[in-house]
């Protein structure tokens, strides 16, 4: 078994590595702060802390795997890499674009890890690494993106659903109209931004339980967005119904945001029951193809 000293073994104090931590802290500091600010109190980067703590527990369990291949990595494109990188960062820090500052800081921190530990040790530990990105906000344009086509389908087929079994219900787009209620399922009303918090936690789980199987963690994976949007379907017929039985002021109020966090937490519960139901399937499966 490896002792703790040997799981928290650091590259040797000499002043290029003292400077780079130096470096490294002064620009991860205010921007881990900034992004808590700006995006770890809402409800689209709640998850933020939790990736956090999880992905450095992750990265340490793998930093000892990867240890013995560490070694330096050449010193032209980590200067070149540098070079690219740190002058957009200044930009984005001084511009307090938050997406953007979060993701060039990270870059920069990748970049001093590979110095450090080379191209070996950092495939050894791509999932951390990978993992933690979910721990800076998404661009608001690429949310825009994926979630409008989402919206408007989640929308229609809520109008649909509740048509058939007679409620006075229309819209278009993202509008919809019950009696005499008009409501506007936007990305949070929708519960979309929630498919970022849900795929991070999934993720870990997955890897967590599976990494050994890259293929059933694969197929696994592929259930998280099916998932998501059944989950957010559900919570707009909620609202929808909520609206309708009990005026604006209630499904705006509390009740909006419970849906939401119920949602939530049963998306995350369908995960680990299709995982439950499915992992004995695969191993069968397996089993009697290995077999024949």
């Amino acid at each position: 078994m490896t002792s703790t000293t040997a799981r928290l073994t650091l590259p040797p104090l000499n002043f290029a590595n003292i400077l780079l931590a130096v470096g490294l802290v002064a620009i991860i500091i205010p921007t881990m702060m900034f992004v808590s600010q700006e995006s770890w109190s809402q409800e689209t980067g709640a998850h933020g802390p939790i990736v956090l703590f999880t992905g450095l527990w992750l990265l340490r369990r793998r930093w000892v795997v990867a240890k013995p291949f560490m070694e330096p990595a050449s010193t032209l494109p980590i200067l070149l890499l540098a070079t690219i990188c740190l002058p957009l960062f200044l930009f984005a820090r001084i511009t307090q674009i938050v997406e953007i500052e979060g993701y060039l800081m990270y870059s920069l921190v990748l970049i001093a890890l590979y110095s450090i530990v080379g191209r070996t040790a950092m495939k050894l530990m791509w999932f951390p690494l990978f993992y933690m990105l979910f721990v800076f906000p998404p661009p608001d344009t690429l949310i825009a993106l994926i979630t409008q086509p989402l919206k408007i389908l989640i929308s229609q087929a809520a109008i649909s659903f509740l048509h058939v079994l007679g409620y006075p219900i229309g819209g278009a787009g993202v509008m919809i109209q019950i009696g005499q209620y008009q409501l506007l399922v936007a990305a949070a009303c929708s519960g979309l931004n929630s498919l970022v918090s849900l795929s991070a936690i999934s993720l870990f789980y997955i890897y967590v339980r599976h990494q050994a199987d890259w293929r059933y963690s694969l197929l696994l994976s592929s259930m998280i967005i099916p998932v998501a949007i059944i989950a957010n379907f559900i919570r707009v017929l909620i609202l929808i119904l909520l609206t309708y039985y009990s005026g604006e002021a209630a499904a705006q109020g509390f009740m909006h945001n419970f849906a939401g966090i119920t949602m939530f937490m049963i998306a995350v519960l369908t995960i680990f029951a299709i995982d439950s139901v499915l992992e004995p399937i695969w191993r069968r499966l397996h089993t009697k193809r290995d077999a024949a």
